[in-house]
This record gives structure tokens, C-alpha cells and sequence, in this order.
């Protein structure tokens, strides 16, 4: 060894997000004081992005089978199958913090990094969704980074040609500083076998493929496991830089290598890169590995043996070829056009072995950096605002007046929250591969899936992502158990049914006790709904320490979901379809604004207490809503949720122009006029049936004992309530609804 080692001092451990007991317990683990290099290196993989120190021990509490689930948690996506041989891989993952510095690369790469967890399983592209939350857009700054990170997400899809199907964007003050971009990927297994991460076969080559390695992303791992400060900006280089056209031949090349069989093993370089990639695949193979940094690609020859082992350049991977058969891996993407080259091989030793202008720079066992990392449980505490919370009385909230519900539903489809999305999605392509069926907009995303063989077969996958941050800052049990709920909700309105989630946590500061309490919280409430649902977790991402200058964001977990349907000719949106048919609610109304948009919107704070959740009621609407789909009987189905009823009846009366007329007040007397048209109450789906059909969809839901009323009908052009004798024009409300975040950059 000819690197020095060295004995830093609390500035340098700051610096590398170290403590002193860990640098002590890695002392102990490989045996001797870590040179320069393999600090570094433990400075990575024990982060939170990379090891998950600080949520570990949470994420052990979530179910993880089914009969669906062929891949769970530990591999760089899960796999579900969906019969007759087909198998989808799906995951979703942050970039927050790169995002917060340079939107535009920021959510580039975090697109591109999602992509590369898919195709490295052996599954083709198919989908991608995406949840951001930004901060308010009246601020030039939150219009800067929101607007960059939409052009960053559109440009890598785009260019990858994978379609951009659906997702959601919420916009609060608690992101100013700290935005949240949160990208799924969905992919078709195209291999015979799942390719996996754990090398084995000592003497087996190991390959470098894809871009040349540059100092971008530079410790990315680390800059994404700490809050922002003032000073954030300068960590520029920490931020990758993405290249979506590299990406799209490293996918068919990738592919087409797995095919031939040939492939032990692959493992893109995300983040922590060379180090997370070598070590990981020798950890988990239970082998060696041995790299040689001089045969490493780069755009330059100066690199250090750090910046070659941090660097996060994108679009590339790493391979463990079968003796005898590299050449076959090189041809394969030399046709591509793309560096594929032989840096090291496999060994017996179980360490990672590094070479530098041939000298080992690195010599340490490679489980050290993977297995052993530390694991903690931090102390709890139930936050004083929760119990202050608790106490709060909507009736102290004067109800709404007749001659206020208009005026209150024109702001409500005014605010960014609710109103069109489409200023973001219609700069994704969400056609393209030809296969979306739903398109962003509605409930959930559908794409039709194709045999291995590119044949069409009658099968859909849905998906979502979900996740009403207010609610879960309120009270993050319950607030998470509706955010499964929600998503399942989303999926059954299609006629899907739910099969499987994939999560982001994000969340502020878990040595802060409120913080690890509303994580802690909010993972019970996700366990919980996933059993209820049989919707088990397949992976995902934390993302921690989402604070700027000390202040946390609002606990913030989104769930990624996945269903299935077997006939894509079954599949419905959330859009009335003439004037005529009836509208019925499926659910019970209950007597709730508390943590509503509209609450928020009479006192301009987030308050009350987060609607309640009767799991038997949700399953019971959400299954009958299928069945419905199922039999033919309805035209349209959409969640009731963020607005209340008015505003679902509006998004589903807007795609066509149509109009609608309450003819009744509400499924049950109920105190408040408010609780009624946006109230938030959860277990709620708006349907449509042609009118020779109600008689048939009422006998099936009392059949399945599913609470339900006609509450309407839908009209040409206006919308109407009977019992206040109001009337207001469509085209009005949905001018409004459309211009909600266009408004901010005219």
C-alpha cells in the first residue's frame, strides 16, 4: 500500500459526514487506520443514500410477498409477475438535493438513474411517472427550480423514448428551499433471467461499459445524505450531468448483451458510483473483486483514485462476463458505439482490491463497506404541533354560505394544488412505444403490454404515485395509511387491481426526535395499509436530511403502485361521457374539513384533523368499482380526494365539455354545506352509468353492501346544484382550472 493513512481530524469527519464512532468502528472492521481512498469510500457507502443508517431498522417492518412479487427489496428494482411468462420491473427514486442546486441536471439524472435500476434487471423501459413537490410559485426562486426540473424530466424521457404516463406535483411554502423529485421507472423483463447484482466466479472479468468517467457527481452520495445550507450552491460538482441519448444505446446494448447469456452479473454506477458498484457486487456475491483505475475510460487524464471511486458521471455500467466470452460482450457494444472494456476480475478474497498507476491504493474487505454498516434507532419524540393538532375544532371555521360556494370552487380550481397539470405533463411524451391507453390527467397511468415477442396481448398495467404531504404532516400514520389507500384507489378506478408499491420516504432530520417520530410513524401506516391492500413493498428510496438552513420539510413519503388488468378493452378514464347518464358517489360522506385544500384555503394554514380511514370500506368501494368496470355497467370513475366532491365532479366534467347537476345535497344529512362539496373525506369514487344501466349497477352495489347514492346527472355545459339554486358555466370553471400554474409564467 503506498497511499498514507491517515488519522483525520473532526473537520475532515464533518466534512464526510462521519462521526468519530464510526471512523473507529472502521478502524475495527478492516483491521488498520483506512488510507485517504478508503475514507472516502466508507464516507459514501455509509451515508444514508447508500445504507440506509438511520431507516434501516424501520424498513425491516414492511411486507414484502406476494404470489405477484418475483423480486423484492435488495436487488436495483422489484419484479412482479403478471402471468402467462411476463414480468415487470418497477422502482422510484429521488434526486432531491441535486435538484435544489441545478434543477434541470438535477431531475435529469434523476430520471436517467431510475431508468438505468430498471434496464440493469433485464427489463426494457416502458414508463416512466414522476411526483415533485415545489415551494410557492409566487416566489421567483420556486418558479426557477420548478420550472427547470420539469424541462429536465421531459428532456432525458424524451430522449430515451420512454413515455411519461402520469404523476402528481404539490406546491407548499415547506419546499421553497427544498424541492422534492421523486422519478418511477416501469420496465418489461426482456431476459430469460432476471439479471441480478451478486458477482461470483473467481476469475471471471469485470467490465466497464457506457460514458467516460468525469468529476461530475462527485460525492453525490454524501451531498444527498445532508440538509442545504447557504453555501449548498457550491457543491455544483456534486451534481451529475446526464446524457439521455447515451442512455437510450447503453439501453440496447445493455439488452442485447443480457440475451446472450453471457452477463454474471451487472450493476449500474449510480450513486457512490465505481465504489458502491464494485463493493456491492462482491458483498453480495460473497467474492472479490479486483479493479484496475488506469484501464478506467475518462474524458481526462488527472483524475485521483477518489475522483476516479466517487465520481457519478452517468450512463454507466459494470459487468461480470463468463470466461471465454468477452469478446462476444465487446462486439455487442462496439456496435453500439460505446466503451465496453475489461478493468479487473473477480477473486477469492472477498475484498475489493483497487490498482493505481500500478499500486494497490485500496485493500479492505468489501463487506465492511456494504454489510456492516451502522444501524440506528434514534430517539422519538411525538411533536408538540401533532398534539396542538389534535385539539383543533372545525367548528370554530364558520360554514359556507350559499352565495360563497362559487366564488370558493373558482379559487380552489385556481390553486396550483388542484387545478390542470398540463402545463407540466404536455411537455412529456406520453405517447410514445404506442402503447398508453390512459395518458396523464385522470386517476392512474395505462399503458397495454406486449409479449417479450413486441406481440400485443389484452394486458394493462396501471400506475400511480401518491402521497397528500399535508395529511401526513398532521398526523403521519394516518396520513401514509391514505396515501396507500389513495393509490390503490387511483389503480381500482381504472378497473386495475392493485398488486405492489415501490416508496420514497422523504423526510427532514431523523437525529432530530420529531423527525425520526414522523418517519417512524409514517412507516407503521404504510406497513399497515400494505397488508390491508395485500400491496406488498418492493423497494425504493429514503431520502433524509430535506432541510434548508436547519428547517425540515413536511414528512412527505410517496407511493409508487402498480395493477394489473387482463383486458385493456375494459380499461375507463375518470371522463363523463354525454349528457344523460347518471352520476352516483360510491362511499359514505362524513362530516370532515379538517387538513382540506379548502381549509387551507379559508386560513392559510394546514390544520385539522386528517380525514378518517375505514380499511373495510375502502376495499369494499374500491373492489366494487372494479367488478363494475368489469361488467360493462360504467362509464367513468375517479377518486374523490384533494378538493372534495365539487372539485371531482369539475375535473370529470372538464376533458369534454360537459356539465353537471346535483340533485341531491349530499348521501346522508350532514351539519356542514362545506364537509359536502370539499370536505376530503376518504373511501370515495365519483362513477357514471348510461341510464339503462342504473337499475343494474344499483342491484350489484347493494348486493356488495357498498354504500352508495345517485347524486346526479350529467349535463351539457353548466353545472348546477338544485337545492342552492346555482348555476355557473363550465367553460368558465374550467378557464380558471387550466390557467392554475400556466398563470405563473405568462
Amino acid at each position: 500500500m503506498t497511499t498514507c493513512t491517515i488519522k483525520p481530524n473532526k473537520e475532515l469527519l464533518t466534512k464526510l459526514k462521519l462521526t468519530a464512532d464510526e471512523y473507529l468502528k472502521i478502524v475495527e472492521l478492516i483491521g488498520k487506520e483506512p488510507n485517504e481512498v478508503e475514507l472516502y469510500m466508507f464516507s459514501v457507502m455509509w451515508s444514508e443514500h447508500c445504507c440506509y443508517k438511520n431507516s434501516k431498522a424501520l424498513l425491516k417492518e414492511f411486507p414484502t410477498k406476494n404470489k405477484h412479487v418475483v423480486v423484492g427489496p435488495g436487488e436495483n428494482a422489484g419484479v412482479v409477475d403478471l402471468g402467462d411468462g411476463i414480468r415487470i420491473a418497477f422502482k422510484i427514486e429521488s434526486h432531491n438535493r441535486p435538484t435544489a442546486v441545478e434543477p434541470f441536471q438535477g431531475a435529469t439524472t434523476g430520471v436517467g438513474g431510475i431508468l438505468r435500476d430498471i434496464f440493469t434487471m433485464g427489463a426494457r423501459p416502458i414508463a416512466v411517472l414522476d411526483s415533485i413537490r415545489f415551494g410557492d410559485l409566487k416566489l421567483p426562486r420556486s418558479r426557477f427550480l420548478f420550472s427547470g426540473a420539469v424541462s429536465g424530466i421531459g428532456h432525458y424521457g424524451n430522449c430515451t423514448g420512454i413515455p411519461n404516463i402520469g404523476g402528481e406535483a404539490y406546491f407548499y411554502p415547506t419546499y421553497n428551499e427544498n424541492p422534492l423529485v421523486n422519478a418511477m421507472a416501469i420496465g418489461l423483463i426482456e431476459t430469460k433471467e432476471i439479471v441480478k447484482s451478486n458477482a461470483s466466479g473467481p476469475g471471471n472479468p469485470v467490465f466497464y461499459a457506457g460514458s467516460k468517467t468525469g468529476r461530475d457527481g462527485l460525492g453525490g452520495a454524501s451531498f444527498a445524505s445532508s440538509g442545504l445550507t447557504e453555501d449548498s450552491h457550491k457543491d455544483r460538482p456534486a451534481v451529475q450531468v446526464g446524457d439521455p441519448f447515451c442512455e437510450k444505446v447503453l439501453i440496447e446494448a445493455c439488452l442485447e448483451a443480457f440475451k446472450t447469456g453471457y452477463i454474471v452479473a451487472a450493476q449500474d454506477m449510480g450513486a457512490a458510483g465505481l465504489t458502491c458498484s464494485t463493493s456491492e457486487m462482491a458483498a453480495k456475491g460473497n467474492v472479490g473483486i479486483e479493479i484496475d483505475l488506469d484501464k478506467v475510460p475518462v474524458r481526462t487524464g488527472t483524475l485521483t483514485p477518489v475522483e476516479y471511486m466517487l465520481s457519478e458521471s452517468q450512463e454507466r455500467m459494470l459487468f461480470v462476463v463468463k470466461t471465454g466470452f468477452e469478446k462476444n460482450i465487446i462486439d455487442v457494444f462496439s456496435k453500439w458505439g460505446l466503451d465496453c472494456v475489461q478493468i479487473g476480475e473477480i477473486t477469492d478474497t472477498k475484498k475489493i482490491t483497487i490498482k493505481h498507476k500500478n499500486k494497490i491504493v485500496v485493500d479492505m474487505d468489501a463487506k465492511a463497506l456494504v454489510n456492516n454498516t451502522p444501524v440506528y434507532k434514534r430517539e422519538k419524540r411525538e411533536p408538540e404541533y401533532f398534539k396542538e393538532n389534535q385539539k383543533f375544532n372545525q367548528d370554530s371555521i364558520p360554514d359556507l354560505k350559499r352565495e360563497e360556494v362559487v366564488p370558493i370552487l373558482k379559487e380552489l380550481l385556481a390553486s396550483p394544488n388542484i387545478g390542470s397539470k398540463k402545463w407540466i405533463y404536455s411537455k412529456y411524451d406520453h405517447q410514445v412505444q404506442a402503447n398508453t391507453i390512459i395518458k396523464p390527467g385522470g386517476s392512474a397511468g395505462l399503458i397495454r403490454i406486449r409479449s417479450l415477442h413486441n406481440d400485443m396481448t389484452t394486458k394493462g398495467l396501471a400506475a400511480t404515485c401518491d402521497g397528500n404531504s399535508a395529511y401526513v404532516y398532521l398526523d403521519p400514520c394516518l396520513g401514509s395509511k391514505i396515501a396507500v389507500a389513495e393509490a390503490a384507489r387511483n389503480i381500482s378506478c381504472t378497473g386495475a387491481l392493485p398488486i405492489a408499491i415501490t416508496d420514497n420516504l422523504n423526510f427532514g432530520n431523523p437525529e432530530k426526535p420529531e423527525i425520526y417520530w414522523q418517519l417512524s410513524e409514517s412507516v407503521r401506516g404504510i406497513k399497515e395499509a400494505c397488508l390491508e391492500f395485500d400491496t406488498p413493498v418492493t423497494g425504493g428510496n429514503v431520502s433524509l436530511y430535506n432541510e434548508s438552513n436547519g428547517v425540515d420539510i413536511w414528512p412527505t413519503p410517496v407511493i409508487g403502485m402498480v395493477g394489473i388488468i387482463e383486458d385493456v378493452e375494459l380499461v375507463i378514464n375518470h371522463s363523463f361521457d354525454k349528457a344523460g347518464d347518471i352520476i352516483l358517489l360510491l362511499g359514505k360522506q362524513k362530516n370532515e374539513i379538517g387538513a382540506s385544500e379548502y381549509l387551507y384555503l379559508r386560513i392559510k394554514e394546514i390544520k385539522g384533523r386528517v380525514p378518517e380511514l375505514d380499511f373495510n370500506l375502502e376495499k369494499t368501494v374500491q373492489s366494487s368499482a372494479r367488478e363494475l368496470v368489469k361488467r360493462k355497467l360504467i362509464k367513468s370513475a375517479h377518486d374523490c380526494s384533494i378538493g372534495g366532491l365539487l372539485v371531482t365532479l369539475c375535473e370529470s366534467a372538464f376533458p369534454n365539455d360537459l356539465g353537471f347537476q346535483l340533485i341531491a345535497d349530499c348521501p346522508q344529512p350532514i351539519a356542514r354545506l362545506d364537509a359536502v362539496l370539499f370536505g376530503e373525506t376518504q373511501s370515495r369514487i365519483v362513477i357514471s352509468t348510461d341510464k339503462n344501466n342504473l337499475q343494474e349497477v344499483e342491484n350489484f352495489l347493494k348486493e356488495a353492501n357498498c354504500p352508495y347514492e345517485v347524486i346526479g346527472e350529467v349535463i351539457k355545459e353548466e353545472i348546477k346544484i338544485k337545492s342552492l339554486n346555482l348555476v355557473t358555466k363550465t367553460a368558465d370553471l374550467k378557464l380558471i382550472w387550466e390557467n392554475a400554474l400556466a398563470k405563473f409564467f405568462e
